[in-house]
């Protein structure tokens, strides 16, 4: 068996509350899954939301101080549930497809706002503004074994203490089962693929130095320093 050029990276890998580690596969993210947040970011809050996505490489734990990403002078958060699959999933219907969630997660999607503006505007992918290092932080994951599969928690985004998102996941466009299904039609989905649900409204810029704390009620939290 041929030998590595090179050692390879280690595998990413995200804490499971009550021990153990969640190996990351693929990193999916879905857009403009509240209405209010739709609306801000100069949408219609009746179109359906639409996927992206991120390197493994970005997933940083909770608790990291992240670096102001180059290339930006407009460094957003956007704070999230996340799902994390731990069976395979692959056209499957919206009824099924809780079965196929392993756990739940809070998440950081950190976005540069004005290359995404500007991507957008010339109808180009989102990479430069979206799948960068550090750019998905992740609180641990709480098994549904333990939690269950929530529907109704409050969702809240502080910045040095302020709050700046506060909403209900069951204000979300699609569900969690929903999400899956619909994202089942164009993958084959399975163990260590995470799913970045969408943010509220209240998105907004962040300097070095500041804090962000974001709490999902009854699941857990995430937090991370800019530098």
């Amino acid at each position: 068996m041929a030998e590595y050029v090179f050692p390879p990276p280690p595998v990413p890998a995200a804490a499971v509350r009550g021990g153990g580690l969640y190996p990351v596969r693929r990193i999916f993210c879905v857009g403009r899954n509240y209405a209010e947040h739709a609306r801000e970011m100069g949408g219609d809050d009746r179109e359906p939301p639409f996927f992206f996505t991120k390197p493994a490489a970005a997933l940083t734990p909770s608790g990291a101080a992240i670096a102001y990403p180059p290339g930006t002078e407009n460094f957003h958060y956007e704070m999230e549930l996340v799902l994390a699959l731990g069976a395979s999933a692959h056209k499957i219907a919206a009824e099924d497809a809780q079965a196929a969630i392993y756990g739940y997660a809070c998440g950081l999607d950190m976005t540069r706002r004005d290359l995404q503006a500007a991507l957008r505007e010339k109808k180009q992918p989102w990479d430069l503004a979206k799948a960068f290092e550090e750019s998905a932080v992740l609180g641990e994951i709480a098994p549904a074994s333990a939690i269950g599969h929530p529907r109704r928690a409050a969702i809240t985004l502080a910045v040095n203490g302020k709050t700046r998102q506060r909403a209900d996941i069951a204000d979300m466009i699609w569900s969690a089962p929903e999400i899956v299904a619909a994202l089942s039609l164009y993958y084959h989905l399975g163990p260590g693929d995470l799913i970045f649900t969408g943010t509220p409204a209240g998105v907004g810029p962040v300097v070095r130095g500041d804090r962000l704390d974001g709490v999902i009620e009854g699941l857990g939290a995430v937090a991370a320093t800019i530098r």
